[in-house]
């Protein structure tokens, strides 16, 4: 048991990512303040943990009866994130806000990231989803399966706790330096969901 708890654990690491979470959070929330950002992170990770249980749980199934592949979620959320990346890199979002500006001051909403591109597809994601899905469909008792999900729990803590630190960490960095992490970030999320599509293309077709 022990031994499948650390491969998990390792797995979960990997796909999810709470390190690299982080600061594109940060960056996508930027603006936000200190109680949107925590309202956003716990919405993310409960959104995101509630995705992975069903697919845990039921996610064999539920693609099968649909039609739906895997790689189709690689190619959908690559698209999808490099949208929010391009916004990023040529501050669009931040174009929108200041044109909002006085909607902001009457109803002051930023925003919501915590569904996407948070929750789905950067935490709860085709890595993600696939890696729960095939841990739960190697063990057969529901004991081993107990063991997978504690350490999805486990990840998925990790990935909230990171997410709720990256705002004081950007912030102390100033506006600027803010604005150059903001746009490099944009770059890198760009790769991120071009290697989605490019692994959901080369499975797909290969």
């Amino acid at each position: 048991m022990i031994e499948l708890f650390v491969s998990s654990l390792i797995t979960f690491f990997v796909v999810i990512d709470p390190p690299g979470c982080a600061p594109i959070y940060a960056g996508l929330t930027t603006g936000a303040s200190d109680v949107q950002r925590r309202t956003m992170a716990i919405r993310a990770v409960g959104i995101a943990t509630a995705i992975l249980l069903v697919f845990a749980l039921f996610g064999q199934a539920l693609l099968k009866a649909l039609g739906i592949s895997l790689d189709s979620f690689r190619i959908a959320g690559g698209i999808m994130l490099f949208l929010i990346a391009l916004e990023m890199v040529f501050e669009k979002r931040t174009q929108r806000r200041e044109d909002r500006a006085q909607k902001i001051i009457e109803t002051p909403e930023v925003e919501d990231v915590s569904t996407f591109p948070m929750a789905m597809p950067m935490i709860a994601g085709p890595g993600s989803i696939a890696s729960v899905m095939l841990l739960m469909s190697q063990v057969g008792d529901w004991a081993a399966r107990g063991v997978v999900l504690g350490a999805l729990a486990t990840i998925l803590l990790m990935t909230l706790l990171a997410l709720l630190a990256a705002g004081p960490i950007m912030r102390l960095l100033g506006a600027r330096i803010e604005a150059v992490i903001t746009r490099l970030l944009g770059v890198l999320l760009a790769a991120l969901a071009a290697q989605f599509v490019i692994d959901g293309l080369r499975a797909s077709f290969l």
